[in-house]
């Protein structure tokens, strides 16, 4: 195998490894190995010499390059034919080239061969969500979790259809199974805290705020006191600052009053506390030169404003 061709596919290899799908350069990279002779000689029989053909069809699919797609499902379809992996993928093709009323079509003769088709079923949900039929999506995807509990993206996707229906308390009850799954990533706790705040139960969304902060934030920063908040953990102290703005209003009886939580909410000295500490927080990141924040596009002069309510 040429040099430049095991770099070709290592470099693919590297892409798929990071997750990365990096659509242009995948192509780019792919497109040409599909006419090299040593590579249809080389490849060997097994999967792991196609795994890129199913990475660049989608990356062609991407660009609109539908023609090396079909040409990548073709080379799968007669190496593993009736494979649901491959099934789907052509599925993925008809999305893009023919009518969603097709794809699902597709996908549900799909399912009718195979119920147990996991992939062909979560296929069949977005292509109902695609059409607007969000009630059949949700039943659909609510039996699907049913089935597949752990499936991380399937719930996600249901808090996502429940926050675009404008029902947070159903896409908050999503977002906590997907937390559970995956306890140990923030932005997940930082959607539910937003999807909280949203929903208007304060308290819940400080909470979750206040983790997101926790997770971030290493030890070492925290017995230092001199760190600089930015990225997810200072979009949590924006939303910690939004929490005790309306928590405090909540306490003078003007606002939040008529919200029921699902945790209690802090004491009025520990609620002054945060507002304090967030109101630093915000200063700190607005104001060092270190902070990539700094060269934002409000500027500390427009955090000071809001801060102050002007």
């Amino acid at each position: 195998m040429s040099a430049s061709l095991s770099e070709a596919l290592q470099k693919l290899a590297n892409y798929r490894s990071k997750n990365s799908r990096e659509s242009l350069r995948v192509f780019e990279l792919g497109a040409p190995l599909l006419s090299n002779d040593k590579w249809m000689k080389q490849k060997g029989d097994g999967a792991d010499s196609y795994t890129w053909l199913e990475q660049l069809a989608l990356a062609a699919i991407d660009v609109g390059r539908t023609g090396v797609a079909d040409k990548c499902i073709e080379i799968l379809s007669a190496k593993f034919p009736e494979s649901p992996r491959v099934d789907c993928l052509a599925g993925i093709y008809i999305e893009a080239t023919e009518s969603p009323e097709a794809a699902l079509r597709y996908y549900q003769n799909l399912l009718e061969k195979d119920e147990s088709n996991a992939a062909a079923w979560k296929r069949q949900i977005s292509a109902l969500r695609h059409l607007g039929k969000l009630d059949v999506a949700v039943d659909e995807l609510s039996k699907f979790l049913d089935t597949y509990y752990t499936d991380l993206e399937g719930w996600l996707e249901l808090a996502d259809i429940y926050s675009t229906c404008g029902r947070y308390d159903h896409a908050l009850e999503s977002l906590q199974h997907a937390m559970l799954l995956a306890p140990q990533n923030p932005f997940y706790v930082l959607q539910a805290a937003e999807t909280g705040y949203t929903l208007g139960d304060l308290p819940l969304a400080i909470k979750f705020f206040m983790t997101v902060v926790d997770m971030t934030t290493s030890d070492e920063e925290e017995k230092a006191g001199d760190s600089v908040p930015d990225g997810i953990t200072l979009r949590a102290w924006f939303g910690v600052k939004q929490c005790t703005r309306g928590l405090l209003q909540d306490v003078r009886g003007t606002a939040y009053s008529n919200t029921k939580s699902r945790v209690s909410p802090p004491t009025a000295a520990h609620l002054a506390l945060l507002d304090e500490l967030s109101t630093e927080r915000l200063l700190t990141a607005y104001s060092t030169s270190t902070s990539s924040t700094a060269k934002g596009i409000c500027g500390r002069d427009a955090l000071v404003r809001w801060l102050e309510g002007k």
